[in-house]
């Protein structure tokens, strides 16, 4: 069975920090790309970051570029997304998604989703 489970998310005030992380099973990690996407309420997801399969391509978000940084540990089948500088327009439902890894960083199709994990950062 396909597993994707977040864990990291919380509260946390403006400028702080978070890592999320994204724990996958039930495919072989190595040949899927793992991408970040969160959805605010009453907007549409959104892609926030992604990394390829061997994690030597990355892929950022404007918004975020900078501020957060994405990595992976193929050992654990885990992929991580360390937050800083966090703004209020952050909060949101952050989801990580897995994805056959075919070479193209912005072509990946994601076909598993895990249940998200709630990011709010006060004012």
């Amino acid at each position: 069975e396909v597993q994707l489970v977040e864990s990291g998310g919380g509260l946390v005030q403006a400028g702080g920090s978070l890592r999320l992380s994204c724990a996958a099973s039930g495919f072989t990690f190595d040949d899927y790309a793992i991408g970040w996407f969160r959805q605010a309420p009453g907007k549409e997801r959104e892609g926030v970051s992604c990394i390829s399969s061997s994690g030597g391509s990355t892929d950022y978000a404007d918004s975020v570029k900078g501020r957060f940084t994405i990595s992976s540990d193929n050992a654990k089948n885990t992929v991580y997304l360390q937050m800083n500088s966090l703004k209020p327009e952050d909060t949101a439902v952050y989801y990580c998604a897995a994805g056959l890894w075919l070479g193209d960083i912005r072509g990946v199709k994601y076909d598993y989703w895990g249940q998200g994990t709630q990011v709010t950062v006060s004012s």
